[in-house]
């Protein structure tokens, strides 16, 4: 695996997985990120909705389409398929590079809506091999983003690192209301995120719990927080660019970022 062009590392702020059947301004960045950087050779992905105990990769030639979202959604969803071929080759590259951390070779997951919802919209013709990383359920904040740091060299071999969450997810104070005012605790913590990660100050960022109401109602469970440890810990000190960000419904942002490239 080799490219000419190191490759950037992203981060989507992922939302409903309805935006696969819309077009609205996430959607419109998703597209945007993609076109502003060369075809990656295969994409890691590292995704909210796929939560192990201990550490897993997808490992398959044809991972399956998951519609892991329930069915009060519009039927349009479960008729959607993104039929990326998998890389047994980049799910055997990742395990050796997070040696020696005990990695799975999976055979059984596939792309979550965490994956193919944003990836539809950001590379719709589905021809970049696509290779799903879980989340260890076991692991903190700090070990996460530890992990992450021994994925850099994929960079230089034409891999494309994502990361597909929220920084700010509160499923249960939720408003479906595109013009509702966010609570003034997702704005600040949101806020205070960005800026951590605009001034590459990682200290200041794992003390997000010293935001106190703001930090709790902000991370209503840390798997859609995780995802962003990934990105920061490919970062490798690049400089960052925000494509969107907003917090939409009250409580979700929808915050998407790129570094480098």
């Amino acid at each position: 695996m080799s490219t000419d062009a190191r490759m950037p590392v992203v981060f989507f702020g992922h939302g409903s997985p309805t935006n696969v059947i819309e077009d609205n301004r996430a959607t419109k960045a998703w597209e945007k990120i993609a076109n502003s950087m060369p075809s990656p050779k295969a994409i890691l992905c590292v995704s909210a909705h796929w939560c192990t105990p201990g550490s897993a990769v997808t490992a398959m030639q044809t991972p399956r389409t998951i519609h892991d979202f329930g069915r009060s959604l519009p039927a349009a969803l479960f008729d959607c398929q993104y039929p990326a071929p998998g890389s047994p080759e980049l799910a055997a590259r990742t395990a050796a590079l997070l040696a020696p951390t005990e990695i799975t070779l999976d055979q059984s997951w596939g792309l979550d809506h965490g994956t193919w919802s944003v990836l539809s919209k950001a590379w719709p013709d589905a021809d970049v091999p696509v290779v799903q990383l879980s989340l260890d359920t076991g692991r903190s904040d700090r070990e996460h983003f530890d992990l992450a740091r021994r994925l850099v060299p994929l960079r230089d071999e034409g891999i494309l690192i994502m990361g597909s969450g929220n920084i700010v997810h509160n499923l249960g104070v939720m408003q479906w209301d595109e013009a509702a005012t966010p609570y003034d605790w997702a704005t600040r913590f949101n806020d205070y995120i960005k800026d951590c990660i605009i001034q590459d100050d990682m200290e200041r960022f794992f003390s997000y719990a010293d935001t106190g109401d703001d930090a709790r109602n902000s991370i209503h469970g840390p798997e859609h927080f995780w995802p962003s440890l990934y990105a920061l810990g490919a970062r490798d000190g690049d400089p960052v660019k925000f494509h969107t960000d907003f917090v939409q419904y009250k409580s979700l942002s929808m915050t998407s970022l790129v570094f480098g490239g």
